[in-house]
């Protein structure tokens, strides 16, 4: 019985501490997100130190958009090519999930959290993806702002 109690209480917890996303919150999910670490459904992390690739999205209006793999230059600039994955924001029963469209594919995922710096998704499989917004790279120590 105390271990219903227990199991009870921490879902009670979990559950009255999670973010609640608001439409407004959706212009936080555009720009380049860098990929922090993976949670696994049980309990396991796989932590990413050094990304050769970032994710960026841009949303648009009536919440369609896209996400496409752009990797990062030294200089601070991008190389994107021209393979992208359509995008809808869906809201549905208090959850907001991403639903991802190619000719070869669709899935949704769940937006579980959102702050202009830190982003997690829950894919169908349980597993968490934890971002932190990216910013230029700059090597040259010139103190020069990269755009």
């Amino acid at each position: 019985m105390k271990n219903t109690f227990n199991i009870v209480f921490l879902s009670f917890l979990f559950v009255s501490c999670q973010q609640k996303i608001k439409p407004d919150d959706i212009a936080k999910i555009n720009g380049y997100w860098e990929i922090e670490k993976v949670v696994f459904e049980d309990g396991n992390n796989k932590d990413y130190k050094i990304n050769e690739s970032y994710d960026y999205f841009e949303i648009g209006k009536n919440n369609l958009g896209l996400r496409k793999k752009v990797m990062p230059q030294l200089d601070g600039s991008f190389i994107v090519n021209d393979t992208q994955e359509s995008l809808k924001i869906r809201f549905e029963k208090d959850k907001v999930y991403l639903d991802y469209n190619t000719p070869y594919a669709k899935w949704s995922e769940e937006l579980i959290a959102i702050s202009d710096e830190k982003m997690v998704f829950m894919n169908t499989e349980k597993n968490q993806y934890h971002y932190k917004k990216a910013t230029p790279i700059n090597i040259l120590g010139d103190g020069k702002k990269i755009k």
